[in-house]
């Protein structure tokens, strides 16, 4: 758990930002409009590299669901948890962002800190 960057201007609405950070497309505002704060940014970077990373794991799921036919079935009822598990961590993120950490998620987050 990392707190704010020694040098980082911290914004009088860093938690909305970091809200937004979070919320897909939405990752943008904080990221374009909050240049000075260390920690937004970071939590922009990570929120749009989760994004990404989530598309992928959708293709590659629903790809699978089509693969397997009628078998795939069964499959599809995996779904709504793959969901509900991606909004839980989307919260996750979000709440120990406003709580002036970082949910580190391996591999994604060391991937977000290269931008």
């Amino acid at each position: 758990m990392a707190e704010t960057s020694p040098g980082s201007a911290p914004s009088n609405n860093r938690n909305v930002m970091i809200v937004l950070s979070y919320l897909w497309l939405l990752a943008l505002v904080p990221l374009l409009t909050e240049k000075d704060d260390k920690e937004v940014q970071w939590h922009a970077k990570h929120g749009i590299v989760l994004m990404l990373a989530e598309l992928v794991v959708w293709v590659v799921a629903n790809f699978i669901l089509v693969a397997l036919g009628p078998i795939g079935c069964i499959f599809a009822l995996i779904m709504p948890l793959l969901a509900v598990a991606q909004l839980g961590l989307h919260i996750m993120c979000m709440l120990k962002g406003i709580n002036g950490g970082r949910l580190l998620i391996p591999g994604l987050s060391e991937f977000a800190d290269k931008f």
